[in-house]
Formats: structure tokens, sequence, C-alpha cells
């Protein structure tokens, strides 16, 4: 690669990135759905700067995807490149100290919506792609590339395309640059990543809302059952109440267990500057790597029901309704965790309690043999670069498509230039100027390795449960 590359056109690079940030395309909101596709265009027109001769975007019943495809050199490998380009909402506002979609340096560090998650890490790969080019504007590898717009929002625009034309995931490896480091200067592979259910619990206990002085130490309140239903899910100790839901977890193995062991962490300073928080809750008996990253979790983002305007309203609500979510681990799947939920509430609701419990999306668990050719590749690079090899961890988030981009048999490597403390899913998001500089040269030294030496031929089986596990060459 052009090893000057990032020092002669970094102010550029810059001033792309902050192009790419400023796009409110928070895909959760229908009024950003305008902004979602202006996100897929800027792509796709910077794909076509690349020189990517294929560039489509693929429409569906909802936000598009974008799927490029370099040009054709025969006889080289294959490398699919996925990302997404939608963010998350970015409430609450009054706790960005600078504007979520007015992307702001501050000590080397750039703020902003999707920053990090996933904006920040699609960008550094474009130019990693970027670095590598001849003067022809060759690379050395085939790079097809695949950047939806629902990851954060559960959609099937992405997976409807593949299920039709799983043709497109054929390669020698596809890479996800949607992760962070263990720590600074510590580089990760991920072996598993989390599944998702993600749902809703509607309570109404009346017809409609009720004088509080009136009707009141009579009339059943829809937040007061809908708050003990949720009490009652999980306990203090952070045991959940779901039947069954433990049952089928598989536990990480010994040698998992060993590694963690190894890996340096500080508790203290994990809780101040990660968790921010006073205490760390939960199953107390497993440790904090069991608990983010090999058992579930049931997670309670939001309730909405009567009055919680400015001022008071004295009124008994008829209507409540909370956002859940369980994250999954490998040996449970989506659609059976869904069902225990809606069976436990069921359960627990009072009989003059219409309740309700809605999926709205979801993805199953994914664990992956990291023990193949293509990670060795970056291992290496990792190593020339950073002076260490990869870590191997679990991640407790989840990307439901992960499943889907190896249906060919592409081994799917999960990594990414992220820091713990980016704030993904909060106020004051970031990502490290430091990490996407070095990201570049990382990324672009992966694909000419790549091209040299190909990712090997072992290829992927998937369970039921959209668990990835590798089996030998064929």
């Amino acid at each position: 690669m052009d090893e000057s590359f990032v020092k002669r056109e970094q102010s550029r690079l810059l001033a792309e990135l902050n192009e790419f940030l400023a796009i409110p395309s928070v895909s959760a909101l229908p009024a950003h759905a305008a902004d979602c596709r202006r996100a897929a265009e800027w792509l796709g027109a910077h794909l076509r700067k690349l020189g990517c001769p294929v560039v489509e975007i693929v429409e569906g019943q909802g936000h598009p995807v974008v799927w490029a495809e370099s040009p054709k050199l025969p006889g080289k490998p294959t490398l699919l490149i996925y990302g997404h380009y939608d963010v998350q909402p970015p409430d609450p506002l009054d706790e960005w100290t600078s504007g979520p979609f007015s992307p702001t340096v501050r000590d080397g560090k750039l703020y902003a919506r999707g920053a990090a998650d996933d904006k920040g890490q699609v960008f550094c790969l474009l130019k990693a792609y970027e670095s590598v080019l001849d003067a022809g504007g060759q690379p050395p590898l085939n790079v097809h590339f695949i950047f939806e717009g629902e990851e954060e929002c559960g959609g099937r625009v992405i997976f409807d395309l593949l299920h039709e034309e799983p043709e497109r995931t054929r390669a020698e490896a596809a890479l996800v640059c949607d992760m962070s480091y263990y720590a600074p200067g510590w580089p990760a592979v991920y072996t598993a990543l989390r599944g998702l259910c993600y749902a809703e619990i509607s309570v109404r206990t009346l017809e409609r809302d009720l004088h509080s002085g009136t009707y009141g130490g009579v009339a059943p309140n829809a937040i007061e059952a809908l708050i003990r239903i949720l009490s009652k899910l999980k306990t203090e100790a952070g045991e959940i109440q779901v039947p069954r839901l433990y049952q089928s977890v598989e536990p990480p193995t010994q040698r998992e267990l060993d590694t963690w062991k190894q890996l340096p962490f500080d508790q203290e300073r994990f809780l101040a500057d990660e968790v921010t928080g006073k205490a760390l809750t939960g199953l107390t008996d497993r440790s904090i790597y069991e608990r983010v990253w090999a058992l579930p979790t049931f997670e309670i983002h939001g309730i909405r029901g009567g009055f919680v305007g400015d001022g008071a309203k004295t009124v008994i609500p008829a209507q409540a309704t909370a956002k859940v979510s369980l994250r999954l681990v490998p040996g449970q799947g989506f659609e059976e965790v869904g069902m225990s939920l809606q069976k436990a509430v069921a359960a627990l609701a009072p009989v003059w309690a219409d309740v309700e419990v809605t999926l709205l999306h979801g993805g199953n668990p994914v664990q992956i043999d990291v023990d193949q050719p293509a990670f060795e590749i970056l291992n290496q690079v990792f190593e020339s670069v950073e002076g260490r090899r990869a870590v191997q961890v679990r991640a407790g988030g989840s990307i439901p498509i992960v499943p889907e981009l190896g249906l060919a048999g592409a081994p799917v490597i999960l990594t990414g230039i992220g820091l713990p403390d980016d704030g993904l899913h909060s106020p004051n998001e970031k990502l490290d100027l430091r990490q996407l500089w070095s990201g570049i040269e990382i990324f672009g030294r992966f694909f000419e390795l790549f091209a040299e030496k190909g990712g090997g031929e072992k290829k992927e089986v998937y369970s039921s449960s959209g668990v990835i596990r590798l089996t030998g060459p064929e």
C-alpha cells in the first residue's frame, strides 16, 4: 500500500468522513427515511469515485442496500466487505457536548453519532481500499461491498436480498469491521456474538385515563401493573425468570475461560470509564466476562404511558408499554426465546389487565471458530502494525446478518478499530482518530496480504440456531 497515503490525504479524508457523519441516517425513525436514502446514495457515489464498475442501490421494503464490485481480477481471491450506514437515535440530545450530527474533533477524537458504529469503520475500509489501488485504479484483489441501512432497527431488506441471491456471498472471506479493540493497543477478533430478541410489552387496564382523586384506590393502574410484571421477569440478583432460558445455554469452553483470565482487566476503571456507574450488577457468582459475553440478559429500554410532560396532571393511566430485549447466547434461538417470553408474561399478567407481547425483531447468536487461514493473515498484519496478535474474545452485542454472510461458505471475520469507551448508542459517541488512521494501514495491508495468500478453503456450516461452526476442507 501507499504508506504515505494517510499522512498526505488526512485533511481530505476527515472532511469526507464528516460529510458522511453529518447525514442523520436514523433507521428506526420514519422521519429520517430520506436521510437513510441520502446516506445510501452517498456511499454509492463514493464507491463509483473509487472506480467500482458495479454499484447498485437495491430496493426493498425498508431502507436500501448498497452493493458494489471492484474491477474483476481473474485468479485473485474475493473479499466480501459488510457494514451498515444507519445509526441509532441520538437521544438524549441535551447530554451531547456537540451536536450528534455536527462532527467535532476534541483531543484527537471525532465525536458524532455513527463515528464508531458503524460509519467511521465503514469509511476506514473504503479508505483502506483506496490506499491499495494502483496507478490504473486496480485493486490487488476482488472486493465486493455490501452495506445495509437497517442493522439498528431489525429490517429485512438485506436478508431478503441474500436469500434470493445467495451467490452474492461467494467469497474467500467476509470481513465485518463493526467491533472494537479489546483495549488500546490490543486488537481483537471475535469468536461469538450474542443474538437478540427485541419486544414490546403492552398493558391496558382501563378504557381511558381516569381522575386519580375520584378513582384512586379502586381503578387498576396500567403503569403499576406493567412495573410489577417487569420486576418479576428478573430478580434483583440478576436472574432472568423466563422458563428454560438457562437450560439451553452452551457454556464457554475451558480454553475460552482460561484465555479470558489472561486478559488485562481493571475492574475499577471498567466501572468508572465504561459503565460510568457506582456498582456492577448481575449474577455475582459469574465473572464479568461471562456476564457480558456468555450469558443471556434481559434489559428494559423504555416505558411509555400516563403523563410525562412538564407540570402536574393527576391521572390513572389506562395503558402502558415497555420496550425490552433479551440478548441470546449459543444454544438459544430467537424464535424459541420469543415464545418463552410471551408465555412468561402471560403467566404474570393479572386477570384484570389485557397484556400483549409483540416481537419486533431479533437474530440468532453466532459462534465462529477462528482457527483458519484468513484469521492468521489478519494476525500477521496486526502484529506488524500493533506489535501484537489479536486476542480472541466474544462480543455482548449482536449483528443479525452475520450468519447470512457465510451462506456460500466464506469464513466471517469479526473485528474492528473502535475502543471500549467509544460510547456506542450513547451521547458523545466518538472514534479516536489514531484508530482510524492506523486502521486504514491495517486493512490496506490485509487486502494486499490476502490477495497473495487467499483465504484457505475451510467451509462453514450453520445449525438451525444460527450458530456458525466450521468443518475442514472438502
